[in-house]
């Protein structure tokens, strides 16, 4: 473990504590910080939906997670302390219902790019105070909310995450989806879009190696889909059936909608691009080090091991800190190759 300087700001003010976890599994989920403070400093203060700030080292100018605090619990002389970033905003509205949003024929958001459609939705949801747009960007290739149209009463993120799964750069070898995630500008949680990280091009934020900075690397096991449907345009559709994967894999099936595929033929060939996309990110894998704490999701890293299986460029899908005012373990989930537009409409139905 390494020595650090973390430090946890509760409205603006600087708190003693004594340990916490910050969880970022990514994929649109919320970051969630925990932490325990004196019960001295917890029992007369009113502590719900109060912003929190947590600084990994005192120097630091940006925060490494801004949130609000939706839970408190009192367990002998500490007080437990839950809080999740703005993308709880998005699910819970800051109360203990779902944030929803009314579309109707006056008030909807007919004929926005993506981008413009999910900035709309925030400022109709009340949550533009939590959540900045002032750089969202939009999806590659572009779409439009024209195509079906929302009416009735939805959930942004779910609106946010259907509008991200009809966008899919289909330009290379292998189908890459876009992907919404939130950084931080110093002052604010800005919503982003941006199309998923390419591990054979973009940039190495970091390189790993079992005997510099590697201290631990386990794999987690994933299946891969052998049949595959493709939902097109204009009600065409394909099915691709991998014979000699079911026999190695089992019966696997995964359906999935590309409004660009105007034939039968073109949805075929993209289910044969889904399932050797997936072929190549059937492992996740999780490893433990104690550098990069400011890496973040859709980064690219590079591992060196002995072994030729494990050595390549990996994609960052998350990460686990664990920290006390001077120290912290750190853990990454990655995977070798992007995740494909199967993984993410998986991840739309947890």
């Amino acid at each position: 473990m390494l020595e650090v300087t973390p430090k946890i700001l509760i409205d603006g003010k600087e708190t003693d504590y004594f340990e916490g976890d910050l969880q970022r599994n990514g994929q649109l989920t919320p970051s969630v910080l925990t932490f325990n403070i004196p019960i001295s400093q917890g029992l007369n203060r009113k502590l719900w939906n109060k912003e929190v700030l947590l600084y990994i080292n005192k120097d630091d100018t940006t925060p490494l997670f801004r949130g609000w605090i939706k839970r408190v619990k009192e367990d002998f002389n500490v007080v437990q302390v839950y809080a999740e970033d703005a993308l709880g905003y998005m699910v819970k509205g800051g109360e203990q219902g779902v944030a929803v949003v009314a579309l109707t024929d006056d008030v909807n958001v007919d004929g926005l790019t993506a981008g413009a459609a999910v900035s709309e939705l925030i400022k109709l949801a009340k949550l533009d105070t939590k959540i900045k747009t002032d750089v969202i960007g939009d999806t590659n290739p572009v779409v439009s909310t024209s195509i079906a149209p929302f009416r009735g009463s939805f959930n942004p993120l779910d609106i946010t995450k259907q509008l991200l799964s009809r966008a899919v750069d289909n330009s290379a070898t292998i189908p890459r989806p876009n992907i919404a995630r939130l950084i931080e500008d110093g002052s604010n949680s800005q919503f982003i879009i941006e199309l998923e990280s390419d591990v054979d091009s973009a940039p190495i934020a970091h390189t790993y190696t079992e005997r510099d900075n590697i201290i631990d690397l386990s794999i987690i096991k994933k299946k891969v889909p052998t049949v595959i449907v493709v939902n097109g345009a204009n009600g065409s559709k394909g099915t691709f059936t991998h014979d000699s994967a079911i026999s190695a894999y089992d019966r696997n099936y995964l359906e999935v909608t590309n409004n660009n595929l105007l034939s039968p033929a073109a949805c075929k060939d993209f289910a044969q691009k889904l399932f050797r996309a997936n072929l190549n990110v059937q492992s996740e894998y999780s490893f433990s080090t104690f550098e990069g704490i400011y890496l973040e999701e859709n980064d690219v890293i590079e591992i060196i091991t002995n072994d030729d299986e494990y050595s390549g460029n990996y994609r960052i899908l998350g990460k686990k800190i664990s920290f006390s005012p001077s120290q912290f373990n750190l853990s990454f989930t990655i995977n070798r190759k992007p995740p494909t537009l199967s993984e993410y409409i998986a991840s739309l139905d947890n």
